[in-house]
């Protein structure tokens, strides 16, 4: 369970350099994050250090991360923020 500072902090790491990646990542942090397990809140937080052209490419599926963690968690991630858009069209 992270503390209030550092679910503040992990908030911030979720703004990115990138217009695309901020909307990826913001609602997948404000709304799905909580439900994840302890094993996939790790992997996420981890996932956030990627640099920006990697993760805009993962995202996009013009490749595939090396990290086996990582690619289980960008599907999850794409999957899980697709599902809430077409909940509240």
């Amino acid at each position: 369970m992270l503390s209030p500072i550092e679910k503040s902090r992990l908030k911030w790491a979720c703004r990115r350099g990138m217009l695309e990646l901020d909307v990826i990542f913001m609602p997948f942090f404000e709304h799905e994050f909580d439900s994840l397990s302890d094993a996939e809140q790790l992997t996420f937080i981890r996932l956030l250090e990627s640099d920006d052209p990697d993760l805009f490419k993962w995202c996009m599926g013009h490749g595939a991360p090396a990290d086996p963690d990582f690619a289980a968690m960008i599907p999850l991630i794409l999957t899980r923020n697709q599902a809430r858009h077409d909940a509240n069209r």
